[in-house]
């Protein structure tokens, strides 16, 4: 009986989100058929938690860091601390994207950028996402979870290029073109792994390489880390293979780009973490130790110099989801159990807050018809509680207290430091510290001053006098060739989006609350930074 119900709470992360695309196709074109779509993100993290709950009460009960997974489908599916722990953030990213759909497709319904079967097709896709998602992280091996990324990719693609213009479809395809390039590494990698085990006796389960990592052929071991870093790496957006994410990004509908943002790129990075445990194992940690430190400062320097010019502020969230994707490589080169928990408290800080800071990117988007930092002044002035929560959430992001991302980064710097790795900490910091000027002093210029003629002329006030944004029949000139361009949308036809400016309140309450205390989180994250750092000397 126990096995049984244990197995429902495995499959139940898969299965919530299929049945929520199921039921949302059943009732579509029916008011509130948005809404079924949140009850499965909802449902999901429910079950997450419960998993989670499981899991921890399972390896507390074992005395030991580590206890054996809870598996279901003869195997196939596994659910360790690890496991877990994801499922968890990919369920809080999810709901908050899902709290902010409904009012985010309705004005899209209203302006006429999509119609019904677009946005039917948009929440089952979503769905079929999450379900994806949950599958990569309860995979049993690596084959399993290749499989997963790959059709995560293929979902992610029609959700990019959901949008009607060129630019949607161009993002769209250098997603699938650069995405499949990095997988096809990953497989290639896979293949080779695969090669090591059979020699070895192993197979490519999780538990199996692991026991069988110090037999494993070193050379042929080299190679497929190598590959399978990169692929995953890849998707996870680090250098020199992140083209896609900036395009994918600024032209993914805003709940779609809070998903990639937030949880698409940590769970590739998460395929990361689980090979590196092989890896180290096999190879020892100077390995990946070396590779993963010249990723992340590859990365951190790319986003740096291209944050200090950037024009497009969805284009600026997307560089910073750069710069914190290095951080957790950064994190993972260290490898200790403080940089390891630091790593993954820093992906479930920076899945709330660059889901929210997503999310607020698109309600402005809508309401002032353009991406271009210079085309949006006196924010503030215009809708103060957006305004104040995305200029909260852009100090959130770069790891101002109390919000948890301070924690994390505080946590991966004394590790460095206490590693031996001074140097490239201290580098590391240097080129965050660059990226948080740029990011503050590109928000300032939104934030601050009083509201400016948009670039076509449009009055700056309604005709009461009140701060006003450009009317819907006027759509704002955005000349750069790199922004978004759509109509607004007039501010009294918008007073039933509220729920986009609660979902940002909450995503900032909830990475506050982190940032000072775990409180229940705090055994799993424990005990899921020692699956990955329990390999490391």
């Amino acid at each position: 009986m126990t096995e049984l119900l244990n197995a429902a709470l495995v499959l139940a992360p898969i299965v919530v989100p299929l049945l929520a695309a199921g039921a949302g196709l059943l009732v579509r074109g029916r008011p509130g058929a948005a809404w079924v779509a949140t009850a499965g993100a909802a449902g999901m993290l429910a079950a997450a938690l419960a998993l989670a709950v499981t899991v921890t009460a399972a390896t507390t009960a074992t005395a030991t860091t580590q206890a054996g997974p809870v598996t279901a489908l003869g195997g196939l599916l596994a659910a360790d601390a690890l496991s877990a722990f994801m499922l968890v953030v990919i369920g809080a990213v999810a709901l908050i994207a899902a709290l902010a759909t409904p009012g985010h497709l309705r004005v899209e319904l209203a302006a006429g950028r999509i119609d019904a079967t677009t946005r039917t097709r948009h929440l089952a896709l979503v769905q079929l996402f999450l379900a994806a998602m949950a599958l990569a992280v309860l995979a049993a091996g690596l084959g399993l979870l290749w499989v997963a990324v790959e059709l995560t990719t293929v979902v992610t693609a029609f959700l990019v290029g959901q949008g009607r213009g060129r630019r949607a479809a161009e993002a769209a395809w250098k997603y699938v073109i650069i995405c499949s390039t990095g997988i096809a590494l990953a497989l290639l990698g896979t293949f080779l792994l695969n090669a090591a085990a059979e020699r070895a006796g192993a197979s490519l389960d999780w538990l199996s390489l692991t026991a069988a990592g110090p037999d494993l052929d070193p050379g042929v071991t080299r190679i497929a880390v190598v590959l399978l870093v990169l692929g995953f790496g890849t998707k996870a957006g680090l250098a020199p293979m992140h083209a896609w994410l900036p395009d994918a990004h600024s032209q993914a509908p805003a709940p779609v780009s809070a998903l990639m943002s937030g949880v698409l790129i940590s769970v590739a990075f998460y395929a990361v973490l689980r090979v590196k445990v092989v890896a180290d194992l096999a190879l020892g940690p100077d390995f990946t130790r070396a590779l993963l430190i010249v990723l992340a400062l590859a990365s951190i320097a790319l986003a740096a110099s291209l944050l200090i010019a950037q024009r497009d502020y969805k284009r600026m969230l997307a560089y910073s989801s750069i710069e914190n994707m290095a951080l957790l490589a950064l994190g993972a080169a260290i490898g200790s159990p403080l940089a390891i928990a630091a790593v993954l408290l820093h992906i479930l800080g920076h899945g709330l807050v660059k889901s929210g800071l997503f999310v607020a990117a698109g309600r402005i988007l809508q309401l002032t018809g353009t991406s271009r930092i210079d085309h949006v002044r006196g924010l503030v002035a215009r809708e103060p509680v957006l305004g104040w929560c995305f200029g909260l959430g852009i100090l959130a992001i770069v790891a101002f207290p109390p919000f948890s991302l301070f924690a994390s980064e505080l946590g991966i710097a004394r590790a460095g430091f206490a590693a031996g790795l001074g140097w490239v900490t201290a580098a590391a910091l240097l080129l965050v510290l660059v990226c948080a000027a740029a990011l503050i002093g590109h928000t300032s210029r939104m934030l601050l001053g009083a509201p400016a003629a948009t670039a076509n002329g449009a009055p700056a006030t309604t005709a009461d006098g009140a701060p006003s944004v450009p009317s819907a029949a006027t759509p704002v000139a955005s000349p750069g060739a790199e922004s978004a361009l759509v109509t607004a949308v007039p501010v009294r036809a918008n007073r039933r989006l509220g729920a986009d400016r609660w979902v940002l309140i909450g995503a900032l309450a909830a990475a506050a609350v982190v940032g000072i205390t775990l409180g229940p989180l705090d055994t799993l994250l424990a005990q899921a930074a020692a699956i990955v750092a329990g390999s490391t000397p």
